[in-house]
């Protein structure tokens, strides 16, 4: 298992955009289709944008039409947290970055059948290294 990185408030507010950090220090959710990162055939790796932990691989990138980057699976087991949410009044699996707790989106059972999951994931959560 790999380090946890923790830093204190104030530097997640230096180091972020006021929309990130809404996004992944808050809990929030960009408006759907607002994002970037369409579906493409580039090969990369999705890395979280608080801590650069590497989460995606863009080769299980899907359009699930939802308006957020989509995967049926993260690059590893150690790559994301899943943790019950509760909030809004429904149960959803939060999905966080597992080095730094970044909420990254929600995971759901209606994913590809090669996993049955979707992975729907805040675009600016994340940052895209082409080639990697």
């Amino acid at each position: 298992m790999r380090k946890k990185i923790e830093k204190p408030d104030a530097e997640w507010r230096d180091q972020l955009t006021p929309e990130q950090y809404r996004v992944t220090r808050e809990k929030g959710t960009e408006r759907p289709f607002s994002g970037d990162y369409q579906v493409t055939d580039v090969h990369g790796i999705y890395h979280c944008i608080c801590c650069n932990a590497p989460l995606f691989e863009n080769e299980h990138k899907f359009d699930a039409g939802c308006g957020w980057p989509s995967f049926d699976r993260p690059l590893s087991s150690e790559s994301v947290e899943e943790h019950l949410d509760t909030s809004h009044g429904m149960r959803r699996v939060e999905v966080t970055c597992g080095r730094c707790n970044a909420h990254l989106g929600h995971v759901f059972p209606d994913g590809p059948p090669t996993t049955g999951n979707r992975f729907c994931i805040n675009s600016v959560a994340l940052n895209f290294h082409e080639g990697e």
